[in-house]
């Protein structure tokens, strides 16, 4: 995520919690690196969960201050959902 985007929010967290369309909420750490800021601990698991694969376009939308809307697209551009059958503990975002 560039630096640029992070003006829309009040201050750049370390933790977010990315929610998708089949109300599935998961918790992911983030971290400033090479000017970005960017999806650290947890994502690579959200990824794998979610069977996001490598030509797929992923859109995050800021719902609230600790929350990010997360739409994935196959890659023939139709959106994949895709219920989340486990959570790692770790990870799963509390409501």
């Amino acid at each position: 995520m560039p630096l640029d985007c992070t003006k829309h929010f009040v201050a750049v967290r370390t933790e977010f919690k990315l929610r998708n369309n089949t109300g599935c909420s998961w918790k992911v750490m983030v971290k400033l690196m090479n000017g970005r800021v960017t999806l650290d601990q947890g994502w690579a698991t959200y990824a794998a969960v979610h069977q996001i694969k490598i030509g797929y376009m992923v859109t995050f939308k800021l719902l609230t201050p600790d929350t990010l809307k997360v739409i994935i697209f196959g890659d023939d551009g139709i959106e994949v959902v895709n219920k989340c059958g486990k959570h790692d503990d770790a990870f799963a975002a509390k409501e």
